[in-house]
């Protein structure tokens, strides 16, 4: 045996070397998973709740279903966008749609639906119809998001940047800005929780500012982009059907 093998030529060595070799990559880059990003953003993403969230889980069962593994990353806001663009991460769970970022990203049907309201102190005679009625007033919005395409670009609204919903809702609560921007279920989560000493105080505005879609955000230079996002439109597609979908929502107890 020993002797078969010496009398093999070098360049048949090199080549079954080679082989192996290319088998190994591709067996490693099968196996590697995407890389989901979000902040944190409760009951939808973040790492203390069960399976990341909401919208985790119903991402990365959708994604499992569609052939692909994914490990989640939970990072500020404007890093996961930023480390989309520098391809350090693969996929963002949780994004509204704008046209900046279909610029360097590739945008899921909704998946979910966000319903995005005011909040003011109770008691606070500010009520609205149009955006022009918002003008006198202080609004605390989360730093880089996106609400709503008007309502975003209109330079005539008073916006005060804040870092997170917990400090808008103490802004608020302290009388520094007059309204807080926030999705329904996201605000009522932390009026349960870390907000409860506030919730007596605040309530919300009507009607709702607006109702976005919940996509995810495909980086643009990821080879396979496009089909991710085939896949993952037709995986929740079928947990819709099939009832996957609504016992994954039921699990959250979140209604």
């Amino acid at each position: 045996m020993k002797q078969r093998l010496t009398d093999q030529s070098p360049s048949r060595v090199l080549a079954a070397l080679l082989f192996l070799g290319c088998l190994s990559c591709a067996s490693q880059a099968v196996a590697d998973p995407l890389r989901l990003v979000a902040n944190a953003w409760a009951p939808y993403t973040d790492s203390r709740l069960l399976n990341d969230g909401l919208a985790t889980d119903l991402v990365s069962t959708a994604l499992k279903r569609a052939g692909y593994d994914s490990q989640y990353l939970e990072v500020p806001w404007a890093r996961a966008i930023r480390g989309l663009q520098q391809s350090q991460y693969d996929i963002i769970i949780s994004a509204w749609y704008s046209e900046e970022r279909a610029s360097f990203g590739l945008f899921s049907e909704p998946y979910l639906s966000n319903r995005i309201r005011l909040i003011r102190r109770k008691g606070a005679e500010i009520g609205y119809r149009r955006l022009d009625d918002l003008y006198p007033y202080r609004i605390a919005i989360v730093r880089d998001y996106a609400y709503d395409p008007a309502f975003d670009t209109d330079a005539r609204l008073n916006k005060v940047d804040v870092r997170s919903f917990e400090v808008a809702a103490n802004m608020l609560a302290a009388g520094r800005v007059d309204l807080a921007v926030e999705d329904e279920y996201a605000a009522g989560f932390h009026f349960s929780r870390s907000l409860r000493s506030l919730r007596a105080g605040l309530e919300f505005v009507s009607p709702p500012l607006s109702e976005n879609g919940l996509h995810i955000l495909v980086r643009r230079s990821l080879e396979n982009a496009a089909q991710i996002v085939e896949g993952f439109n037709r995986a929740i597609e079928e947990m819709k059907a099939d009832g996957t979908y609504e016992q994954v929502i039921d699990r959250h107890q979140l209604r």
